[in-house]
């Protein structure tokens, strides 16, 4: 018997933060409010990494992180080669709350599993300029490999 060639038993890391770049961005119509946000995650490591769970986002001033809408997190991890990218949807109100100003947003990858330390979050870049409103409402999707699987939860919320 044959053993495993060394690259077959080593794996593929999971991504951390400093392998990854993050942008966000308004989804929808021109002119609309900024109800949906799509999160986009790109690889810009030399190396595959596998991306799992959801991100932890913060509108602003929130208590937590925004939860994440039940059944829209993938099975199993998938890998990002170098340049691609994964997606995660927001939906920054649900309707009939009390809403807030939002002028800042943080993401963290969190500590999957308690596997590792949780990384310090980083800012990201408004999606719309200036503010937007959030409520207690907000959610989450988990990662996707498509722009597609992570926004339409969101949008049909």
């Amino acid at each position: 018997m044959t053993p495993p060639a060394p690259d077959d038993a080593v794996g593929t890391d999971l991504c951390a933060m400093k392998d990854l770049t993050f942008a966000a961005s308004k989804y929808g119509e021109r002119g609309e409010p900024a109800r949906h946000i799509m999160v986009v995650a790109t690889n810009e490591s030399d190396k595959e990494c596998e991306i799992q769970n959801a991100p932890e986002i913060m509108l602003g001033d929130a208590q937590g992180p925004a939860p994440v809408m039940e059944g829209t997190e993938a099975d199993e991890p998938f890998t990002l080669a170098p340049g691609e990218k994964a997606y995660a949807g927001v939906l920054a109100t649900g309707g009939n709350r009390d809403t807030y100003e939002v002028t800042f947003m943080t993401l963290t990858l969190g500590s999957p599993g308690g596997e590792a330390e949780a990384e310090e979050p980083v800012e990201l870049e408004m999606p719309t300029e200036g503010s937007f409103q959030a409520d207690d409402g907000q959610r989450v999707t988990g990662w996707q490999p498509t722009e597609g699987l992570a926004m339409r939860p969101v949008t049909q919320s």
